[in-house]
């Protein structure tokens, strides 16, 4: 993952990878092994999601730190990462209770499944389009400590209205960052909240995301 990943992963490959943009998938050989790829990552960043069998993970894993800008990296820098390119982790984010309408991810939802609803929670989600959720996933910037999964969300009266799903501190922008669920009508870029962070309300504003801009390769 990131902006010399394409570099690194060349080098070791036929496979001409101006061709493969984001979201493409293939099978080819790396450093001769044969494998699975993608050009996608859970960052934000441009980069692969490289499937190997298992008897040459280490092999490939090798070849690939042997490129002099390939670092290994851990899942606290991946969480991080995805937090600032505002992507969801499963169980935290998306749960069997929250929607891809109330995710802002109902674009995942095809039109043929929009046309027959006919998937396990389809009748909730032609609900949800037709006539509106009541909260939203929403990003904020914070004072105090970071907010964490389960912190609420309160308005500036003290009311809770809602509940934040991921957080914790920016690297790159050097400051608090999350995303939770809001209600609706509160959802609205720059509206003022409060993030109760061990039982204490810390000043925050809504934001859009991403926080830090993507860079998916797209041709």
């Amino acid at each position: 993952q990131g902006p010399k990943a394409v570099s690194a992963v060349q080098a070791l490959t036929k496979e001409d990878l101006s061709k493969l943009y984001f979201s493409n998938f293939r099978t080819f050989d790396i450093a001769g092994i044969p494998v699975w790829v993608t050009r996608t990552g859970y960052t934000g960043e441009d980069g692969f999601e490289i499937s190997v069998p298992n008897d040459s993970a280490v092999k490939l894993a090798e070849a690939l730190l042997g490129q002099p800008d390939v670092k290994l990296n851990g899942l606290g820098a991946r969480d991080s990462l995805r937090l600032e390119a505002g992507l969801c982790l499963y169980g935290n984010d998306l749960t069997e209770d929250i929607s891809p309408v109330e995710a802002g991810l109902a674009w995942t939802v095809g039109k043929r499944r929009r046309e027959a609803f006919d998937f396990l929670g389809g009748d909730v989600i032609k609900a949800q389009l037709a006539n509106g959720v009541t909260r939203r996933r929403v990003g904020f910037v914070s004072t105090g400590a970071p907010a964490r999964q389960h912190s609420e969300i309160k308005s500036p009266e003290g009311d809770i209205i809602g509940e934040i799903t991921s957080g914790g501190f920016s690297p790159n922008l050097k400051k608090n960052i999350a995303m939770g669920y809001i209600k609706k009508g509160m959802d609205k870029a720059g509206t003022e909240v409060k993030l109760v962070v061990r039982g204490k309300a810390n000043n925050a504003t809504v934001t859009k995301m991403p926080f830090v801009p993507t860079h998916y390769f797209k041709g």
